[in-house]
């Protein structure tokens, strides 16, 4: 119970050091949270192989989700580091991070590839709406519902695929594990 609790609380301080550092330039806290999050997430993991191959994947999703969201003008963010169409670092920062999550506080979604589309269509959005309103660390081109449904399908895509991805490696994981036990 108290990697579910560090695991949850863990990564909403990184998102909360991300956007207030993207809102006000700076792309540090977010790389800095993160990396002390994933670090302490991989130490207390019993298969931190699942949780880097998570985080490979995490990280090309926030690529293609945030790229494409950039690129397209309808989301702009605060703290960019190149062009349009590259996903922030700080942005990547918290798809790592969120990496973290899915074998531990989001791991129900492995059983639920439904459910978790319908959470990164309608949930994911509202985690950039915060950002936008509470921080200025991202903003949407008018009329605004464009890029916030852009995001949410952007999320509807990418999270069933890592949680799809979070299940096999570890039901892979478990098997190796299993297997090398009983020729020990």
């Amino acid at each position: 119970m108290v990697r579910f609790w560090a695991n949850v609380i863990g990564n909403q301080l990184v998102w909360l050091c991300a956007v207030v550092g993207a809102g006000h330039g700076l792309r540090w806290p977010a790389l800095l949270a993160a990396g002390v999050y994933v670090g302490s997430q991989l130490a207390l993991s019993p298969q931190p192989g699942v949780e880097l191959r998570l985080l490979g994947v995490a990280l090309l999703c926030g690529l293609l989700v945030d790229g494409v969201a950039g690129g397209s003008g309808w989301v702009q963010y605060a703290a960019g580091n190149g062009p349009a169409w590259a996903a922030p670092v700080w942005i990547l920062a918290l798809w790592a991070a969120f990496a973290m999550t899915l074998p531990v506080s989001f791991a129900v979604l492995q059983k639920h590839l439904r459910i978790a589309a319908l959470v990164g269509l309608l949930l994911a959005p509202l985690a950039y709406l915060s950002a936008a309103r509470g921080w200025s660390a991202v903003s949407f081109a008018t009329p605004r519902w464009q890029g916030v449904l852009l995001l949410g399908l952007g999320w509807s895509l990418a999270l069933p695929v890592l949680a799809a991805c979070a299940r096999h490696w570890q039901r892979t994981s478990h098997a190796l594990s299993d297997t090398a036990g009983e020729h020990a």
